[in-house]
């Protein structure tokens, strides 16, 4: 007979099923089945088959295991145990002696997904009490018999991942609370940007005078509407003419972004997310001291304890300073911490001094654009030309390249610079 293409299910599988129900011998004794064979027999017919005999034989060969875990979390953990490359002793041996020198971080963190259940404990102190034989058991199985006799097995675990991610992730977090602190502090401190905000409030009531009473004040996110407010011809906008009136009566002023640090860093971190981190560090280290305190002889955690404790203070220490630090510089200009995170409070501020500092940089363009013209002139004529009694040329550009650009009519900036600490006064005769 040809071969049907089905696909079997084992003994072990039918348990419940409908098959459980069903008598095919029944069926086959029931009917003639030499037509059957007739009609289907291929070229080289054997001799008719014994179905029950098939049964009894499939039965034999495939004797049900005892099994302590569920068939795919069995599954899973043998995968894990081929990731990891050792012996069931070897394992359980690194892991009470926290040696992270024989097992991968990576392999820690999957195998911990594995800590015996309830139930599978359970199964495994039944197996135990009846002193069944090892050999009946898969190797995924025979691990987790050794795996669960480990002593504070969760706690044990956890520790050695811990101890295995505290370096890196410390590293992570200083940074990045160092940012904050820095972008903070220099906000709240800076004089020259409390000038700088003075003046929008000053022309912002200026125009409002007429339609709306007096601001004491107003929000960060007011300084985008500045390049949203154009002049009546259009080609300004009125940031462009403040930088213009600074430029022109605050020239000290000009370069208040310099006092502002790490605005672009601090505007990428989750200051929450940054603060759980520790917190979590923290946790970690308070277990580790436990379980040091439970095994003091433990070479591993002593040294570890010793060189990563002060880190672990100075981490707390500036988690405490870069939170009160922000929410102060936060209130400060007048915004709301719960509100206001990191990525959307420092972003606020450097999308105004990009914009701030564009007119300044188009003019150094055109700096840099004249001294290349220059330089083309300079290889088309002649070297005479270079050699000049008075060295004009050279001189202009020298005076280009040590300079800014200004114009003609103006004097140059540096020369109207007052005191620290005046208060600002502007001349009266700037045009509104």
């Amino acid at each position: 007979m040809p071969v049907f293409n089905w696909v079997a299910l084992k003994p072990s599988q039918i348990d419940g099923t409908v098959f459980t129900e069903l008598n095919d011998e029944k069926v086959l004794q029931e009917l003639d089945m030499s037509d059957f064979e007739e009609q289907f027999k291929t070229k080289a017919q054997g001799p008719g088959l014994d179905i029950s005999a098939l049964k009894v034989k499939a039965t034999q060969k495939a004797p049900s295991k005892v099994t302590l875990m569920e068939s795919n979390r069995a599954k899973n953990l043998a995968i894990t145990l081929r990731k990891g490359g050792r012996s069931i002793q070897d394992i359980c041996t690194a892991i009470e002696t926290y040696d992270q020198q024989a097992l991968s971080l990576d392999f820690l963190e999957l195998l911990l997904r594995f800590l015996p259940t309830e139930y599978e404990r359970t199964l495994i102190g039944k197996f135990e009490r009846e002193q069944q034989p090892l050999e009946e058991l898969s190797e995924e199985d025979q691990f987790m018999i050794r795996f669960s006799r480990i002593p504070r097995l969760a706690e044990r675990m956890n520790v050695m991942i811990f101890l295995g991610n505290f370096s890196d992730t410390a590293q992570l977090l200083m940074p990045q609370l160092n940012a904050i602190i820095a972008a903070s502090m220099s906000l709240k401190s800076s004089s020259k940007l409390r000038n700088i905000l003075e003046i929008v409030l000053a022309f912002g009531n200026y125009m409002n005078s007429s339609k709306r009473g007096a601001a004491y004040g107003f929000r960060l996110q007011s300084l985008d509407a500045l390049l949203e407010m154009k002049s009546t011809d259009r080609k300004q906008t009125l940031l462009h003419y403040l930088v213009r009136v600074i430029t022109e009566k605050y020239p000290e002023l000009t370069g208040f972004h310099t006092e502002l640090h790490f605005l672009d860093k601090a505007g990428t971190v989750s200051l929450d997310g940054v603060l759980q981190d520790v917190r979590s560090l923290q946790q970690g280290m308070e277990l580790t001291r436990k379980e040091f305190m439970r095994q003091d002889d433990s070479l591993v955690l002593k040294e570890f304890l010793k060189a990563n404790t002060e880190l672990m203070e100075k981490l707390q220490a500036d988690s405490k300073t870069a939170k009160e630090a922000y929410e102060s510089a936060v209130e400060y200009f007048g915004e709301n911490p719960k509100t206001s995170p990191p990525t959307t409070f420092f972003p606020m501020f450097m999308r105004f001094i990009r914009a701030y500092k564009s007119p300044f940089q188009k003019a150094k363009r055109q700096q840099m654009d004249m001294i290349a013209e220059l330089k083309k002139k300079q290889m088309v004529k002649e070297p005479l030309i270079y050699e000049g009694k008075d060295g004009a040329i050279e001189d202009i550009i020298s005076d280009l390249r040590n300079n800014p650009y200004r114009r003609a009519d103006k004097g140059r900036g540096s020369a109207k610079k007052r005191a620290v600490g005046q208060s600002l006064q502007a001349t009266p005769d700037i045009s509104l």
